[in-house]
C-alpha cells in the first residue's frame, strides 16, 4: 500500500526497517511510532515488545537516495544552488532568491505547499549557515527564520543533537551535563579543545559549533544535472507511419552516446500528433548499449499500437539510464563478443514477450536452499553485492523437495536403499552430513532441522538428499527423507 503512495492512517505506528548486525533495526518511524517510544537504530524485536501493534516495512534505501537526488534537481525552481543533505534532507542556498517569492516567510510557505502536493512532509528553516538551518529545521519551531544577529540565542536553546554529532559524542556530552548547544557555548574553548583536538568532524563539537555559527566555512557544492541526450525529427508534412524515420534517429542518438562515452539502458520514443495528442513508447535493455541496429530492432511490432489519427509531425527519441561504456577492440577473427550477443537476445525476447516474461536467477542472503535464490526480470538491476554460497550446491534444485520412501535405513548417514519416482535407488557412496538449521526469525515454531547428504546410486546418478528432523528432537515422529536436487 505504501509503495503505491497511499500512506497508512496517522494513528498506526509504522517503521521502516533495514538489516543490522543482530537482525532488522529501525531505519525511520512515523509520528505515531515516535510517540510510542520507537527510536531509530533500535532492534525491531525490542520495539515490538514495547509496541505490540507496530507495523514494519522494509526500507528501500537506494531508492530513497535516488528519489532525493531527483528532488534536489526539482527544488532548483527556487534557487540554483542546492544539494542533498544526508539521507533525509536538502540544503538550498536561497541567497538573492527569497525576494522573488515575497520574502523568506512566504518562500517557506510556498516550499511547504509544493512539497505537500508531492505527498512529502517537510520541516523547513532559514538561517545564515548550513549547520544552523539543519538544527532549526529538526529541533526548532515551525518554519523558523533566524538572522545572523539571533543565531547565538536561537541555537543556544536547541538540544546538543542539533550539532550533527554522532551518537557516541552526543552521549558523552550529555554525561558531562552539556545537554544544549548553549551549554556547549558556555564551556571554555580551551577545555573542549584539549578533549576534542584530534577528533574528526562528526565527533568534534567545536568544529560543528564553528560551522553552525559561521566561523568555519561550509559551502554548498551544487551538483550538475545529468545531460539529456535526445534527438528529434521535425516533419514538413504529417505522416502516418514513423517506422522509416527510426533508423536515422537511432543512428544520431548513438553518435551522441559515443561522443559522450555513454551507453543507455532505456529508450523513450515520443510521437506528437497534429491534433495535439502525444504517444509514448519505451523499451529497456539488460546491458548498456549504443548499437543503432539493435536499438531500432527493439521497436519492431510496437509502433502498430499507436493510433496515427490525422498524422504525426514530430518524433523525439531520448536515451535514459545512462552509464559509461568503454570502447573495446573487436576480436581479431572478426567475430563479436558472445556476452553482447546474449544481452541482445535477452533484449529482443523481453521486447517481444514482456519485461516479466524473461527472468534470471539471483542469489540472496539465506542459508535455506530454496530461499537462497529468487528470480528477477532480466531487465531489472541486479543487487550490487550478492552472497556467495558457503558450500557446493546442486546444479538443479527442485522447486519443492520430493519425499522418498526408505527401504533400508541405517542409524547414521543416508538410507542404504530408497524409492523415488517409482524407482529403487541403492546408495553406493555418500558425503555429509551438512546440517542446516531453521531460520528462527522466519520459520514457525517446531520447524525441524535438516541433514543434507550428497549420495550416488548404483548407476552413477548424484542426488542431494536430506533428512528432516531427528529421532530425539521432540518435534514430531520419525524423520522424513526428501530429494532436493541433482548434481552433474
Amino acid at each position: 500500500m505504501e509503495r503505491q503512495g497511499n500512506a497508512p492512517p496517522d494513528d498506526i505506528p509504522l517503521v521502516l526497517a533495514r538489516d543490522g548486525q543482530h537482525g532488522p533495526v529501525v531505519h525511520a518511524a512515523n509520528r505515531a511510532a515516535r510517540l510510542a517510544g520507537i527510536m531509530a537504530g533500535s532492534r525491531v524485536v525490542d520495539m515490538r515488545a514495547l509496541c505490540p501493534d507496530l507495523q514494519v516495512a522494509y526500507a528501500d534505501q537506494a531508492g530513497d537516495r535516488a528519489a532525493l537526488d531527483r528532488l534536489v534537481l526539482w527544488a532548483r525552481r527556487w534557487c540554483p544552488w542546492n544539494v542533498r543533505d544526508g539521507d533525509d534532507g536538502l540544503i538550498l542556498d536561497t541567497t538573492g532568491s527569497d525576494h522573488l517569492l515575497g520574502g523568506e516567510a512566504a518562500m517557506l510557505v510556498e516550499m511547504e505547499t509544493q512539497l505537500s502536493l508531492l505527498g512529502l512532509t517537510s520541516r523547513l528553516a532559514v538561517a545564515p549557515t548550513w549547520g544552523a538551518a539543519w538544527a532549526l529545521a529538526r529541533h526548532g519551531p515551525v518554519r523558523a527564520i533566524c538572522g545572523a544577529e539571533d543565531m547565538v540565542v536561537k541555537l543556544g536553546a536547541l538540544p546538543v543533537t542539533g550539532l550533527r554529532l554522532d551518537p557516541a559524542t552526543v552521549l558523552l556530552l550529555r554525561r558531562l551535563g552539556l545537554k544544549t548547544i548553549g551549554a556547549v557555548m558556555d564551556v571554555p574553548r580551551l577545555s573542549l579543545t584539549r578533549r576534542f583536538a584530534k577528533a574528526a568532524l562528526p565527533t568534534n563539537p567545536l568544529l560543528r559549533l564553528d560551522q553552525a555559527l559561521g566561523k568555519l566555512a561550509e559551502p554548498v557544492s551544487s551538483v550538475d544535472p545529468a545531460p539529456r541526450l535526445i534527438v528529434q525529427s521535425r516533419l514538413a508534412e504529417p505522416i502516418f507511419d514513423p517506422t522509416p524515420y527510426l533508423p536515422a534517429l537511432c543512428a544520431d542518438l548513438c553518435d551522441q552516446l559515443q561522443q559522450a562515452g555513454q551507453g543507455c539502458r532505456r529508450l523513450h520514443l515520443t510521437i506528437y500528433r497534429t491534433d495535439g495528442d502525444i504517444s509514448h513508447l519505451s523499451v529497456a535493455m539488460s546491458a548498456l548499449s549504443r548499437d543503432p541496429v539493435h536499438l531500432n530492432g527493439l521497436f519492431r511490432d510496437k509502433l502498430d499500437r499507436i493510433n496515427p489519427g490525422y498524422g504525426f509531425d514530430l518524433i523525439a527519441l531520448e536515451a535514459a539510464d545512462l552509464g559509461a561504456v568503454k570502447t573495446v577492440q573487436s576480436n581479431l577473427d572478426g567475430g563479436s563478443d558472445d556476452d553482447l550477443e546474449l544481452a541482445h537476445l535477452l533484449d529482443r525476447l523481453a521486447a517481444r514477450f514482456g519485461d516479466r516474461a524473461v527472468t534470471r536467477p539471483v542469489l540472496r542472503a539465506s542459508h535455506i536452499p530454496e530461499r537462497a535464490e529468487m528470480r528477477l526480470p532480466v531487465l531489472a538491476d541486479a543487487p550490487a553485492l550478492m552472497p556467495v554460497p558457503a558450500s557446493e550446491r546442486p546444479i538443479r534444485l527442485l522447486d519443492q523437495p520430493e519425499e522418498v520412501r526408505v527401504l533400508y535405513a541405517v542409524p547414521e548417514g543416508p538410507p542404504a536403499q530408497f524409492v523415488w519416482r517409482r524407482q529403487t535407488h541403492r546408495v553406493t557412496r555418500y558425503a555429509g552430513p551438512e546440517r542446516i538449521a531453521p531460520e528462527w526469525w522466519r520459520d514457525r515454531p517446531g520447524t525441524r532441522l535438516r541433514d543434507y547428504f550428497k549420495v550416488e546410486d548404483q548407476i552413477g546418478r548424484r542426488l542431494w538428499l536430506y533428512r528432516e528432523g531427528l529421532h530425539s528432537d521432540g518435534r514430531g515422529g520419525d524423520p522424513r527423507w526428501f530429494v532436493h536436487g541433482m548434481f552433474a
